[in-house]
């Protein structure tokens, strides 16, 4: 989970499923969300049916190559020490979860398709 803005990410976070709805209704009190992003890929369904009747619209958007770019912007924050700097980091795998990665690089491309939009 991430809530981010034109100014880049406000607060991130990985959450377990049982408590995503009850996180996101505070956040979005808390940080003034006006849309939330759920990805269309693994776990989509579940996370949808967690999140109606929020005061806020969810909107599902496509995730496909979210993974990739949320790994290397992890180890890009959360460089390899030791022996690992030694393997190539398209051959690791970051040692703890790191969807909230990928939620920021879902927000960041909305953000960027919207701000497109409006340039047109």
């Amino acid at each position: 989970m991430a809530v981010c803005g034109p100014e880049g990410v406000v607060v991130r976070r990985v959450v377990p499923l049982p408590e995503l709805d009850g996180l996101v209704r505070r956040w979005a009190v808390d940080h003034g969300v006006n849309v939330v992003l759920v990805g269309d890929q693994t776990g989509a369904t579940q996370a949808l049916d967690r999140l109606t009747g929020l005061p806020v619209p969810v909107t599902s958007v496509r995730e496909r190559g979210t993974t990739i770019a949320a790994r290397r912007r992890y180890f890009r924050d959360h460089p390899p020490r030791g022996w690992r700097k030694l393997l190539p980091l398209s051959l690791q795998v970051p040692p703890e979860p790191y969807d909230d990665y990928a939620a920021v690089v879902i927000a960041e491309s909305y953000l960027a398709q919207k701000s497109a939009a409006r340039i047109r």
